[in-house]
């Protein structure tokens, strides 16, 4: 397609994420002393609308499978690969509620941070080692026994299609934390998830390729018997080995 009619598009797409935002923003202040229930009900129909936005100004659709390995009844630690912001839009309309580990920078985007601050995020600062680590052991087990999912992206940074990144231990040893403090021992379970956004939305990119973007939801599974490291090595490799078998977002033209 002609990139400059793809530059138009994104235009209109990215002034309708920023309008969208500014509004969040200015609503968050009078949600104040609401209650974390409402106030996630009044903040969530702004990725539900970006999404449609999307797909009408830019053409990008998606598809998920194994929706069915999700228990309703029991929420579980998110793990994820990381291609762009698209993720983080698409993920709390499948996972409700859920909180998300993230750089405490991200508060300071004005209005959109606003907002964010007020769905019980697990912010850390990543040059703090074993403390940050420490912080989303214990939050994350507090927002999980509240009833919130929690999402971690294990490469830590978006990362492009094709290229592979170390995975960090954060949401394994928050799963092995999780279980070591349960009577059964099992803790909250895992669900890997594989999608490749990336390729419609790519990092740093303002242009949005039309395509349909699939997201695979893997079978949970619970860390009993697992360290740190196998948990990681396990959901790590699920991931990859996913990703090479979802069909291309963007179709190739001749």
């Amino acid at each position: 397609m002609n990139k400059f009619i793809l530059y138009i598009r994104a235009t209109l797409f990215w002034v309708g994420f920023a309008l969208s935002s500014l509004l969040v923003g200015l609503v968050a202040p009078f949600l104040l002393f609401a209650s974390y229930e409402t106030s996630y009900k009044v903040l969530s129909p702004w990725t539900n609308f970006n999404l449609w936005w999307l797909k009408v100004t830019c053409g990008v659709n998606y598809d998920i499978k194994g929706r069915e390995n999700i228990d309703n009844n029991r929420n579980g630690i998110i793990l994820a690969n990381h291609q762009s912001t698209w993720e983080t839009l698409l993920f709390p309309t499948i996972f409700p509620p859920i909180s998300w580990v993230l750089k405490k920078e991200l508060f300071k985007i004005p209005f959109y941070g606003w907002g964010l601050a007020k769905v019980k995020p697990i912010a850390i600062d990543r040059d703090a080692g074993s403390s940050a680590v420490d912080q989303v052991k214990t939050k994350g087990k507090e927002r999980l026994d509240e009833g919130n999912w929690i999402c971690i992206f294990p490469e830590g940074t978006r990362v492009n299609p094709g290229e592979k990144k170390r995975y960090r231990m954060g949401g394994a040893l928050l799963a092995e934390y999780c279980a070591k403090q349960s009577e059964d021992g099992k803790g909250y379970p895992i669900y890997p998830v594989a999608h490749n956004a990336g390729e419609c939305w790519p990092r740093h990119s303002y242009i949005k390729k039309p395509g349909t973007i699939t997201v695979s939801i893997g079978q949970p599974f619970t860390v009993e018997g697992l360290d740190p490291g196998e948990i990681n090595e396990k959901v790590k490799n699920w991931i990859e080995a996913e990703v090479e078998t979802l069909p291309p977002a963007v179709k190739k033209t001749k």
